[in-house]
């Protein structure tokens, strides 16, 4: 993936929630990464979601932190917010317990880049980006990882130019961790 980037001159961005950092460290164990790799935005708490990274305070209110459309946001936000050509996040309920209504395993992860500016399928027909909503099973430390696997998963999908659906949330059921 970073080779790839890194081929086209593009660089990427990340904003994380439930993975606490853990998709940044992925990021930042290739050597080289400093090539593409702009930084990461840990908003754990939902006021940083919506000031540091521009994700809608109503829709926050109304839907909570864990959300496609609050993950599709946070993406398109650590793009703008960190300059970068690629902005991937990751929202969701790794456990113990359920949040916002939500069920452990309740996982969103989103991809905003080059050509996603005007996807259509969104009522506002100029959202941007690539969500997909996961159910996953396991532990937490199961969830988190597979949550950043996942999350890895879909942008390279999208730098290689494999389809990954019609730019609406993707329900899948996955074992975290296997």
């Amino acid at each position: 993936m970073l080779r790839l980037l890194a081929a086209r001159g593009e660089t990427l961005a990340v904003a994380e929630s439930l993975t606490g950092g853990l998709v940044a460290a992925e990021i930042t164990a290739a050597p080289g990464a400093s090539t593409v790799f702009r930084g990461s935005v840990t908003a754990y708490a939902t006021d940083l979601k919506r000031d540091v990274l521009g994700v809608d305070g109503t829709l926050l209110d109304e839907r909570g932190a864990v959300d496609a459309e609050v993950a599709r946001q946070m993406a398109v936000g650590v793009r703008k917010a960190l300059g970068a050509d690629w902005g991937i996040s990751t929202t969701g309920v790794a456990g113990p317990d359920a949040q916002d209504g939500k069920p452990v395993g309740t996982v969103f992860v989103a991809v905003a880049g080059p050509g996603l500016d005007r996807m259509r399928g969104y009522a506002d027909g100029g959202a941007e980006g690539k969500v997909a909503a996961l159910r996953l099973n396991g532990d937490r430390t199961e969830i988190r990882m597979e949550s950043v696997r996942s999350v890895l998963t879909l942008l390279l999908k999208q730098l290689s130019g494999e389809p990954v659906g019609n730019g609406r949330a993707q329900d899948t059921e996955q074992n975290g961790g296997n």
